[in-house]
């Protein structure tokens, strides 16, 4: 074994305790929660090891730096999430690898996903994100769209031809009344995912919680977790 496959397997077993211990705590089971290792800025060795020690899931926030890595390991088992901003320009490139977006925040960005799903005759997840720290129908700082504006664009996303609503995302917000109390925050995503699911009763994916606060989304109810920096080690800084 590698020193980095080692290092990575030693990682991901701490994880997996931490995602365990927690289900345990919560009265779960373990297999209520998938866990998604958040592969920016790595390369696409660590991507091919990922796979070998077992992972399924992986997740990148830029097309430029996941585009080429999802073509490199195209021949792995895997289902690669896309969990940054997405600016509609980029949507052609992302639905070429992306199984499930789960920053989708606004009507535009429905409509080019839309396109491009039917273009390339794929089927899209889509996550609607949101943003905790927003006003009502505003946007967040980290993008995401306000508690108010769910119910609409969730109509717009089951309606949309090529797409299929999974359910919610968010980021734990840095201001606003959720600020530093990460539970809280999963707790109404929670319950805002309760509402979206009585209209759309398939739409129960809830994607919540990263390396410092998996444990209070798995709380809370999340049933995907995103790590990065637990799994892959501190990132180095972008250029």
């Amino acid at each position: 074994m590698t020193d980095r496959k080692a290092q990575l397997a030693e990682n991901l077993a701490k994880v997996e305790d931490r995602i365990m211990a927690a289900c345990t705590m919560a009265g779960r089971r373990r297999e209520e929660v998938t866990l998604i290792v958040v592969t920016k800025t790595y390369p696409a060795s660590d991507v091919r090891i990922l796979s070998e020690l077992g992972v399924r899931h992986v997740a990148e926030n830029r097309d430029q730096d996941a585009a080429p890595k999802a073509a490199e390991c195209s021949d792995l088992p895997l289902t690669w999430h896309f969990v940054g901003q997405l600016q509609t320009n980029k949507v052609r490139s992302v639905v070429g690898y992306a199984d499930l977006v789960q920053s989708v925040d606004r009507a535009r960005l429905v409509t080019a996903l839309s396109k491009e799903a039917v273009r390339t005759e794929r089927e899209i997840g889509c996550l609607i994100q949101v943003a905790l720290d927003a006003q009502e129908s505003g946007r967040g700082e980290r993008g995401g769209v306000g508690t108010g504006g769910i119910a609409e664009l969730g109509d717009l996303v089951a309606g949309a031809p090529g797409l299929r609503l999974d359910g919610l995302m968010t980021v734990a917000p840095l201001a606003g009344e959720y600020a530093g109390r990460q539970q809280a925050a999963f707790e109404r995503l929670m319950d805002l995912s309760t509402v979206l699911r009585r209209a759309h009763p398939a739409a129960n994916m809830v994607s919540a919680g990263m390396s410092s606060d998996l444990e209070q989304a798995v709380a809370a109810g999340a049933t995907h977790v995103r790590v990065g920096t637990a799994v892959l080690g501190v990132r180095p800084r972008l250029g």
